[in-house]
């Protein structure tokens, strides 16, 4: 018998409930028995590493996982779901370094291998419990007893038989290439490794002179921001197509082409590699990446650490040995004997000291760029030549895109552009690591590298070398040989190991139907399964794949465990439950590789707009099938086959409803859309609850006989039913406590399903298309539109529906509507309690006509200067006019010919037009919202200060948490994305309201610079100056340590190669920069300050705030507002315009931009000039032409700025 449904509920409770049915059930087990004569659907989860705790973005890959595998059950195949982990490579060997505190190879080497890996073999699996509770509490059904582990010998002899195709194949070789290095884990990094992770950093900036050998009195002048690559230079490069200067002082000689220079030898910095000259070392080559817009044209070549190339003709020859006196920790070598045993960044300083003392500085100073850090470490990475193995890539290519064509991509954008550019510049694959803990690359060789052996199992490797194998691990195989066969001795293996990357899954079952990731992983996993797939088998490795964005802190910085900018995931499911959670991160714009900003209101308002009718809805069919018992006798049994036809028009159109619901969800999600889906789902909660529910209650409480109570009850209970099989994929938990007690009234006659003790063990309901009926679809549409708009007419007159209308007038162009509104004239009368419902076709009679408003973005972007005279046109077009325009689709105005994008109709209400005088009016002809869509609210009320201005002022709060958009006082932005504007009137005030395409995050308004600051006063040596250092730019990108301060102060008063202390009064300890933000700090030699107390905490630096606006900054970029000093140190010059705009550019990212200037949020007041003290304090805000909605902050002085980018 059906059990009673409490009145309240308690979410989270009830999911432990079903975990604790689903375990003692063994449900997930007993699911795939259930399946596994099925056809088999396979899907690829790529492993996680269990040495850290997950978070939000493991949460929303495993949510999407479960969805589409639960789904694939439903639909008829056999899934098996295992779960796997990551147990090698830097996560795992970094955890060690830090623990251990290993500084590099000599460490281990004293160690030993053995113990080495013991260590970290030991914490691979440190959270694997919290992980295995985390996943099961989310709901997500997976295998965790019969796991993988790449760790496990059988594993790893598989990715041993894929090297061994890819080296039969004649894809591997050994080459030595510049590549990113990682000082800190002494391993180089593939390429997309290394651009995983970039930064904005300050470098010392030299500028050397090198004296030409033909005249010694002549010198050609190179920039660099790496010094440390000067022991190293071999060449210098110049562009045989830009003019060079030969000047002295400010005389200018003469101007040539850089060709004239190639050729020309110079004296070298150093003697290190004076030998080199003997091969055509130290002169001028040509190239033409070098380029005029940074440095002095002339670029230095340390061809072994950089990334350009290092194949010069006649510099460096294959057979030389290659110039990289740096060894694996970063430090100098032998060679280099002014500065052996120095790490390299260290060594600057005293590189330039050098250079100063034997007059070869010509200038130096610092400089900001991006700069790539090690993904792991979070430390600078270097270019370095080394030795590694490589897979070849860059040939396949064609084959690669080919292959990736063949992929379905969701959304499909990724495929084309972020995806399909990476593949066109792909680059041959450095999968050797210098490390440890890896799998080994199974070549042994001789001495020389003339005789390789590549082994692929280790049933091989016993035979090769007559010694049983039970691990694959370094220690276990390392000291190994295999006779040579060409009489070299022994062959012995390589020491590297595997980029960890190279033992993503790769299962026999390929390829694979499906698998899905973060964006992030265009550059890694996507990209590496490609390149194997398409190297091993030429086809691709997945048929389908979705590819979600990021989620991040709701002030859209990453997520960050040191700033707590985000709740802890378990702490929301325990308050909201798992359900939500999913269905939270489901229905929103992650789904479509865009990023979240997530909002824990969100997750708890999934309960309150849709758990909580549902629930309600489910309820209320429990009451009413036990009061039937009770009252009447009647057991309730539902049978989909002997379940009468109703009669009654919304019993048709909630059926029609939901078989057009089931059609449309096995579509899409046959196309893996998600978030087409879940907003669907989430309105038929709403059309159940809110329409069929609420205008029905009458019937299923049986007040139009027991015969009409049965056939609603089974209408009801049909919806439910079929909602509960829909939705529970996406929220398991609900949809099983729902169904364990809908169930008992089903008909054991007309289960199909053997064991049907769970909703996860029942198939899709399929379509009856014979319920399926659009015209009472488009009829209840019609009356819910005529609901609605009644309700708002109500609530803008403050009349509560208790009190009763004389009449509703409907006017509509389409008689077919109007009978539409007819047949459901009963439900309208109630439900907006009127006596009189009158149809109307005319317009005029009601005082009702057409008005148009440009499309801003559209129009302004193609008729540019004629924008404006056209605008005033358009708003004189008449409504006859307007009508014409309705059915052809096209007008003529001021001879430019306009169509349907081009501008907005809407309808204008004329109260003062005869019989129009009685009534109040509003019109449906808005802009048709999702709820994922974003948008900003912009309002005008005047009077301004009188009481509806004040009611807004005062209920801002519920306003905002109401619409879930911000709410912004006119102006709108002249290029915004208008969806509809609406005047009216309210208590005496008039109201303007605009709603525009785009969330303009409110922001407090400013009063000093958005970044976090420290003014800093230098005493030393009788000099005394003032200048200031942000600790973070953009705001929230905090790179500084009390390390980098003492740099970045050297650099900023010119002192690098001075020690400097900074004291906050007379401590020198500071742990948090940031909790010193607008202090005032003193810079000395070493001694404390005698005045421990500063002049002023106030920035003493002119300033402007930067606010992107509708873009995003670059990738390696965390924030879109940031700060520049005009000024710095104190009593320098001031920034020109386009040096403010170039350091705006670097800021962000958007090196590429060009900007443009305004002092107003419209946009309107260009600015060119050079900027002074006066005229650019205050905020600025950027806008590039994609036009996709604004983003403004709100300055705190008299002047504002805004920038464009022109494309």
């Amino acid at each position: 018998m059906v059990e009673p449904v409490p009145e309240s509920i308690h979410f989270p409770s009830e999911e432990k409930r079903i975990l604790q049915l689903w375990k003692d059930k063994d449900c997930f087990q007993e699911c795939l028995k259930q399946s596994k004569n099925r056809p088999k659907y396979t899907f690829y989860d790529g492993p996680p590493f269990a040495t850290g705790l997950p978070h939000y973005g493991h949460i929303l890959a495993g949510t999407i996982k479960d969805i589409v595998t639960r789904f694939a059950h439903q639909s008829g195949f056999h899934v098996d779901r295992r779960f796997g982990w990551d147990c090698h490579g830097l996560p795992v060997e970094y955890e060690i370094d830090k623990t251990l505190d290993i500084k590099g190879p000599d460490d281990v080497a004293k160690m030993g291998i053995a113990e080495y890996n013991r260590q970290c073999r030991m914490i691979v699996m440190r959270y694997a419990n919290e992980w295995e509770n985390s996943v099961t509490r989310m709901g997500r059904w997976i295998d965790f007893k019969n796991d993988y582990k790449t760790l496990y010998p059988w594993f790893m002899e598989t990715v041993w038989w894929v090297f061994r195709q890819l080296y039969d194949k004649g894809l591997v070789y050994r080459g030595v290439k510049v590549m990113p290095f990682s000082t800190a884990c002494n391993t180089p990094l593939s390429n997309f490794e290394s651009n995983q992770n970039y930064k904005d950093v300050q470098d010392p900036s030299v500028i050397v002179n090198f004296p030409l050998l033909e005249d010694e009195n002549v010198c050609l002048i190179a920039w660099t921001t790496t010094p440390w690559t000067l022991p190293s230079n071999l060449a210098l490069c110049v562009n045989s197509e830009l003019q060079y200067v030969k000047v002295k002082g400010e005389k200018v000689f003469f101007v040539f082409p850089g060709k004239t220079l190639k050729g020309k030898k110079y004296k070298p910095l150093f003697d290190y590699f004076r030998k080199c000259g003997e091969t055509g070392a130290f002169q001028v080559v040509m190239d033409s990446y070098v380029r005029e817009e940074e440095g002095t044209g002339v670029v230095h070549q340390a061809p072994y650490f950089g990334a350009v190339s290092i194949s010069f003709n006649n510099i460096c020859q294959r057979d030389q040995a290659p110039v990289c006196p740096v060894d694996s920790s970063g430090c100098f070598t032998d060679e280099v004997t002014d500065f052996v045993g120095q790490y390299v960044k260290d060594a600057d300083k005293n590189i330039i000291k050098w250079l100063k003392e034997r007059g070869r500085l010509v200038n130096s100073g610092s400089f900001k760029h991006s700069y790539p850090f090690c993904w792991r470490s979070d430390t600078p990475l270097i270019y370095k030549a080394v030795p590694s193995w490589f897979i070849r890539v860059e040939h396949m290519v064609e084959k690669l895109l080919e292959n990736n064509d063949k992929c379905y991509w969701v959304p499909e954008f990724v495929r084309e552009r972020r995806f399909g550019n990476w593949l066109r510049d792909a680059r041959d694959w450095a999968v050797s690591r210098n490390r440890y803990w890896g799998t080994p690359i199974p070549l042994w060789c001789s001495d020389d590298f003339e005789e390789v052996v590549c082994v692929g199992s280790m049933a091989e490797l016993e035979e090769l070398t007559g010694v049983k194998v039970t691990d694959l691990h370094r220690e276990s195989i390392d000291q190994l040989t295999i006779p040579s066969r060409c009489g070299k001795g022994v062959l012995r293996r390589v020491t590297e190991v595997f980029d960890c990357w190279f033992e993503k899954e790769f299962e026999d079952t390929f390829p694979a139907d499906f698998i899905a990731e973060g964006i992030d992983q265009t550059r890694g996993w996507f990209y590496t399964l490609l390149v194997l797939s398409t190297a091993l088998f030429g086809k691709p490795p997945f048929k389908n794949v979705i590819v979600n964005g990021l989620v991040l802190a709701s002030d859209g910085q990453k997520m960050s465990k040191r700033k707590k900018n985000y709740p802890d995931p378990g702490l929301v499911v325990e308050n909201y439950g798992a359900d939500a959670l999913r269905l939270y991160l489901i229905n929103s714009p992650v789904v479509r590789a865009e990023n979240l900003r997530f909002k824990e209101e969100g997750v708890r308002d999934v309960l309150k707009d849709v758990f909580l009718p549902w629930y309600n809805a489910y309820r209320f069919l429990v009451q009413n099938v036990q009061r039937l018992h009770k009252e009447d006798g009647i057991s309730f049994l539902y049978n989909e086959a002997t379940a009468k036809r109703s009669d009654n028009i919304m019993d048709k159109w909630i059926q029609s409803f939901t078989q057009s619901l089931i059609q449309f969800f096995k579509a899409e999600m046959d196309a893996y859309r998600l978030y087409t889906v879940v907003p669907k789902l989430v309105k038929f909660v709403d059309m159940l609850t809110n329409w069929y529910v609420r205008t029905n209650r009458r019937r299923f409480k049986g007040e139009s006989g027991t015969e009409d109570c049965l056939g609603a009850l089974e209408n009801l209970f049909s919806v439910l039913f079929s909602m509960c099989r829909l939705m529970a994929p996406f929220t398991p938990f609900i949809t099983e406590m729902m169904y364990q007690n809908l169930r008992h009234l089903i008909d054991p006659a007309s289960v199909e399903e053997k064991d049907s003790s769970s909703i996860h063990y029942l198939m899709l309901p399929l379509v009856r298309e014979s319920l399926i009926d659009k015209r009472i679809e488009s009829a209840v549409c019609q009356m819910q539109s005529v609901i609605e708009l009644g309700r708002v007419i109500r609530d803008r007159r403050t009349l509560p529906v208790k009190y009763p209308l004389k009449e509703v007038v409907v006017i509509h162009q389409d008689p077919e509507a109007l009978r539409d509104i007819t047949s459901l004239q009963k439900y309208i009368l109630e439900e907006l309690n009127v006596r009189q419902l009158t149809l109307s076709t005319d317009k005029d009679k009601y005082g009702i006509s057409l008005r148009a408003e440009p499309d801003h973005m559209v129009l302004g972007k193609r008729l540019k200067g004629a924008f404006k005279s056209i605008t005033a046109s358009i708003k004189e077009l008449k409504s006859e006019q307007l009508e014409t325009f309705q059915k052809t689709g096209s007008i003529v105005v001021d001879g430019q010919e306009l169509h349907e994008e081009d501008l907005r109709l809407m309808y204008s209400f004329n109260q003062t037009s005869g019989s129009a005088t009685q009534y109040e009016a509003h019109s449906d002809s808005q802009g048709h919202l999702v709820p994922s869509d974003e948008i900003t609210v912009y309002y005008s009320c005047e009077p301004a200060g009188d009481y509806l201005d004040h009611v807004i002022q005062a209920h801002t709060d519920f306003i905002l948490a109401t619409t879930k958009a911000p709410l912004k006082t006119y102006p709108v932005p002249k290029d915004s994305s208008v969806i509809v504007q609406e005047k009216t009137q309210l208590k005496g005030s008039d109201l303007d309201l605009t709603i525009v395409k785009g969330a303009a995050a409110p922001r407090a308004p400013l009063t000093g610079p958005a970044c976090a600051y420290i003014n800093l006063q230098l005493k030393l040596n009788n000099k005394e100056q003032e200048g200031v250092v942000l600790l973070e730019n953009p705001k929230g990108d905090i790179c500084l340590d009390m390390a980098k301060l003492r740099q970045v102060c050297s650099s900023l008063f010119g002192l690098n190669n001075t020690t400097l202390c900074v004291f906050n009064g007379k401590t020198g300890k500071m742990c948090d920069l940031l909790s010193l933000n607008g202090k005032t700090l003193s810079v000395t030699s070493g001694s404390n300050p005698s005045d421990s107390s500063p002049n002023s905490d106030s920035l003493v630096c002119p300033y402007v705030n930067l606010q992107l606006a509708n873009c995003q900054p670059a990738e390696c970029k965390s924030g879109d507002v940031g700060t520049l000093l005009l000024v710095n140190p104190v009593g320098h010059d001031y920034l020109t315009h386009n040096a403010l705009l170039s350091e705006t550019a670097k800021l962000f990212g958007l090196r590429s931009r060009r900007l443009k200037l305004y002092l107003d949020d419209a946009l309107t007041q260009g600015k060119t000039d050079t900027p002074g003290p006066k005229s650019y304090f205050g905020s600025v805000s950027m806008l590039p032409s994609m036009h996709l909605g604004w983003l403004l902050a709100r300055p705190s002085s008299a002047q504002r700025m805004g920038w464009e980018t022109l494309s």
